[in-house]
């Protein structure tokens, strides 16, 4: 699906740069997106964050763990 009309970028090429590590301001530079009408940002920052390996992630604790405080 086209996510930038103006520059005529897809969601699939917009992933594809997020996967491989790609900031979204590589992404803008890359292919001009959100650089002209602006009507895509939202959506093409979605699809980045989606597919970007470093968004972060819930940090998980196992209860029965005793906090690193206790343990020395």
């Amino acid at each position: 699906m086209i996510v930038c009309v103006c520059h005529r970028v897809s969601d699939k090429a917009i992933a594809q740069c997020a996967r491989s590590g790609a900031s979204f301001d590589d992404i803008q530079l890359e292919f001009g997106v959100a650089t002209q009408c602006g009507q895509c940002e939202q959506g093409a920052r979605r699809i980045w964050a989606e597919c970007c390996p470093s968004t972060t992630l819930a940090h998980l604790r196992n209860e029965n763990t005793p906090p690193a405080s206790l343990i020395a």
